[in-house]
């Protein structure tokens, strides 16, 4: 192959020199004598433009010469050589020395010799090298232009490698020689007859036919890179995807995965966008040996297999509709088969509208738990969830107001129903003071409505109970800060104290009333400051009491910044609503804090820590550190739960995380990753590594990662992946 870095060189000092005479379009000069010289062909729609140093026209043969720097013009091509030959009566054009051929679709063609008709579209050419949209590179011995659209080559070699620029004469990486190959820029398709994949110029690959898309070509059918790879559960497997071009606006993946030890699964993607919005469907299928929880083949077979359906729609400009559907036909199918690691599936039907301060939805939930200890009978379906909120702009004193109203519908194929209607009310009034305090005063009034089936009795274990509830709920609060700024130099400094004073009846928490969503809760930096630290609507924090902190920040002229934050809750009387050990169960709660530092965009320091009140052990301790540029990311994150919040559902836990990405050389990179449980009885989590090599016309990316989950059919598992692909091939 020829040097293409000389070659490149040599022809932009062509295509940079001056020209000596410029030609004017659509004259004709009848001249003896030297000098500028338009030719226009005898073809109606066709104008040859002239541009050289030196031209001479032979009147009685009809044909001009033109020497030095040459640039001719037809149409939106353009050639460019040392010395050209027109003949006005066969408009042919021969050219040789350095010469180029640009083409409309961007290829350049670098030959020694053409003979070309028609405008340039047709024609011969000799020493060919093609230069395509995408920087790969065409050799032949000889070419043939038809009709402006196909260019066929004769003992032909492509590849998308860059030469060695100590050794060029080396062969590249990879190369596909051919006997003969078809450029057809209109089905923008490239064909090879008779051809040889070789690696460093030694053949390991024959086919008496391949084909793949020219480089103008953004998508199209076809076979994409496959994925080899084994793991302790399937044994060695292959990934083959297949790339269905379906239209402008769709298209498909499927994916044949072999395995040695769990046949066939079959997987595949289908996308989709409309006028309104888009489609995206992930899924995949298998026959294979049923197992017992000891992960012993039972003799039979079953179908495993899942199904994720997402779809968002803009129905006008207020309103839009979508779907997330998630289901699996077995609690370890994902995790077994690699597709996904987690243990519960969401599916979610909405709709939802936005109109200046009016927000309404509709929704509807399906759950799927794949924990072993998941019941499908007490999982809940929600069917609707209807929401309302109206918030208004303020008035002339600053006054605004505010109305949500929530309806749930929530039933159990076997365990309890619950239908709630909850309506609020809400006020707020902010003021700055003269001496820079900012105040604000607001207050909620709630009313909630319950109906419930076949709720556990408390008092008569074993039995349920039906009926109506109801609950009207009353909150007023004020909230103050004071920040104080200081400028010091080129840094800026904040330190604001905060405090919030909240009134509001005990209690709101009758026995009869269903707790659906607020289960989980967690006492921290991010709730200290709210006025019900529960998330949803069914838990209500009730009393006097008083939440105050102190925040402060730094910021520095280039970006960087420090900012902290710590502080406590206080009520009049201990509140049982809240479990113990969750840090707000006594008067005073635990205390909660933040350290966020970043000094650079090269460096991010988050802490989380919970003290215990009297004692200022640490129960909760949890920081992420990412440092350095996207070149060398590294990131680690720790958390400890105290043993002391098993309390409250929690069980201890101590672990550590460790993430991190290098860049070796221009073309290698690796990453790892790993996680593991600190606690006695602990050890590993998961654990792996990463290599890619990606240069011009390779990729090649291998990892390995080691899983420690049992769970029924799932055991501690090693999964190892490679995948080898040539770019510009499809």
């Amino acid at each position: 192959m020829p040097h293409w870095n000389c070659v490149f060189e040599k022809i932009g000092k062509v295509l940079a020199a001056p020209f000596g005479f410029v030609v004017i379009f659509c004259v004709l000069f009848l001249t003896v004598a030297q000098g500028p010289v338009l030719a226009q062909s005898g073809a109606k729609d066709s104008n040859i433009l002239f541009s050289a140093d030196a031209l001479t026209h032979d009147q009685e043969l009809g044909t001009v010469q033109a020497t030095g720097n040459v640039e001719i013009a037809s149409d939106d091509r353009i050639l460019r050589a040392d010395s050209v030959s027109y003949n006005q009566l066969t408009e042919i054009v021969t050219a040789s020395g350095n010469v180029a051929i640009m083409e409309p679709t961007g290829e350049v063609m670098f030959v020694d010799y053409a003979e070309l008709g028609e405008g340039l579209k047709t024609g011969f050419v000799k020493s060919l090298r093609l230069l395509l949209t995408d920087k790969s590179r065409f050799a032949a011995a000889e070419a043939v232009r038809e009709d402006g659209n196909k260019t066929v080559m004769s003992r032909a070699v492509y590849s998308a490698c860059n030469l060695c620029a100590k050794n060029p004469d080396r062969a590249p990486l990879w190369q596909i020689k051919a006997i003969e190959v078809v450029h057809n820029q209109k089905a923008k398709r490239i064909d090879y007859k008779d051809a040889f994949l070789e690696i460093y110029g030694v053949p390991v690959l024959y086919t008496p036919f391949f084909s793949h898309p020219d480089p103008t070509v953004q998508a199209k059918s076809g076979f994409l890179a496959p994925r080899y790879g084994s793991s302790t559960d399937l044994g060695g497997r292959i990934d083959i995807p297949y790339y269905l071009r379906l239209s402008e606006h769709r298209d498909a993946t499927i994916t044949p995965t072999i395995t040695t030890n769990e046949g066939i699964i079959l997987a595949g993607e289908y996308r989709e966008k409309t006028r309104t919005g888009e489609w995206n469907v992930d899924a995949s299928i298998t026959r294979a040996d049923e197992r017992d929880a000891q992960n012993s083949k039972t003799g039979r077979k079953i179908v495993r297999g899942h199904t994720y359906v997402e779809g968002n729609f803009q129905i006008d400009p207020v309103w839009r509709w979508g779907v997330n559907a998630r289901r699996t036909t077995d609690d370890t199918y994902l995790r077994r088969y690699d597709i996904s690691s987690t243990d519960n599936l969401t599916s979610n039907l909405f709709v939802e509208g936005f109109n200046g301060p009016h927000y309404a939805s509709a929704n509807a939930y399906a759950f799927q738990g794949l924990r072993e200890t998941d019941d499908p009978g007490d999982t809940p379906f929600v069917l609707p969830s209807l929401e309302y909120n109206w918030t208004g702009q303020p008035d002339q004193g600053g006054d605004h107001y505010s109305f949500d109203a929530n309806v749930l519908s929530l039933y159990r194929s076997d365990g309890q129903d619950t239908l709630r209607l909850s309506l609020s009310g809400a006020w707020e009034r902010p003021l700055i003071t003269n001496g820079g305090s900012i105040i604000n005063f607001s207050a909620l009034l709630r009313g909630d409505g319950y109906h419930v089936s076949s709720m556990p009795d408390p008092s008569n274990p074993g039995s349920t109970k039906d009926g109506l509830r109801g609950r009207v709920l009353t909150q007023a609060a004020v909230d103050w800060r004071l920040p104080f700024v200081r400028q010091e130099g080129s840094v800026r400094q904040v330190i604001e104290p905060v405090a919030m004073a909240i009134l509001s009846p005990y209690g709101g928490n009758p026995t009869g009333i269903p707790n659906e969503d607020s289960l989980s809760f967690e006492f921290d930096d991010t709730n200290l400051l709210s006025k019900n630290r529960f998330a949803g609507i069914d838990k209500w924090e009730g009393g006097p009491r008083a939440n105050f902190g102190i925040r402060t920040s730094i910021y520095g002229a280039s970006g960087g910044y420090t900012t902290a934050m710590f502080g406590q809750s206080w009520r009049l009387k201990a509140d049982t609503t809240f479990g113990d050990r969750t840090g707000l169960e006594d008067k005073r709660s635990d205390y909660v804090g933040r350290l966020l530092v970043s000094p650079s965009k090269y460096v991010d320091y988050i802490h989380r820590l919970r003290l215990d009140r009297d004692s200022f052990t640490i129960r909760r301790n949890e920081f992420d550190l990412s440092l350095g540029p996207d070149a060398w990311k590294v990131n680690i994150g720790y958390l400890s739960l105290s043993q002391e919040l098993a309390a409250n559902g929690l069980s201890s836990r101590e672990e550590i995380r460790f993430s991190g990405n290098v860049e070796l050389t221009k073309f290698w990179s690796a990453s790892a990753h790993s996680r593991r449980d600190l606690t006695t009885d602990g050890g590993s989590i998961n654990h792996g590594i990463g290599l890619v090599y990606e240069d011009e016309c390779v990729v090649f990316s291998s990892e390995y990662d080691r899983t420690f989950t049992v769970d029924r059919d799932i055991r501690p598992a090693s999964t190892f992946f490679f995948k080898f692909s040539l770019k510009h091939l499809g």
